[in-house]
């Protein structure tokens, strides 16, 4: 714990303001998780809306920031932070920042044939969470957010 620590306050200052603010969008996160998904989906966007793939490059930054710092702390909370979680998170950060986003959910079967289920977020091109694991899925809600022209 000592290590992990002492790592974090060696950080640039503003590393350390990312990676203190998805510890927090992490936490806030995982509790909205707890709300049933009816009452929840309204905040994560424009149902089935897509963002445009375009992008605005001064926001290229902003957004590599944003993922790295949801999958640094997503390791380290002690609280579940799986796909779900960190795609709210990610979301959060990107609209306090006025970068549109689009939250997909997609369902699979596993090698049992049970249902399993995967959330992503996707920024202009950008995949900020989720995307080792999207091919394997088929997209089934996709939750828009464009801050840019100030929709959700």
């Amino acid at each position: 714990m000592k290590r992990i620590v002492k790592k974090f306050l060696a950080l640039p200052a503003e590393k350390k303001r990312f990676m203190l603010e998805a510890f927090i969008y992490l936490g806030w996160a995982r509790i909205l998780k707890t709300i049933p998904f009816s009452r929840l989906a309204p905040s994560l966007g424009r149902r089935m809306f897509e963002t445009p793939l375009a992008h605005d490059p001064s926001h290229v930054m902003a957004i590599r920031q944003i993922a790295q710092a949801i999958g640094v702390m997503s390791r380290h909370t002690i609280w579940e932070s799986q796909c779900m979680v960190r795609a709210i998170a990610a979301s959060k950060m990107l609209k306090r920042r006025r970068i549109g986003s689009t939250l997909y959910l997609g369902t699979a079967r596993d090698e049992q044939g049970k249902m399993i289920a995967h959330a992503w977020l996707r920024s202009g091109p950008f995949y900020v969470t989720g995307a080792e694991e999207m091919k394997m899925f088929t997209m089934v809600a996709a939750f828009g957010s464009d801050e840019t022209q100030g929709k959700e």
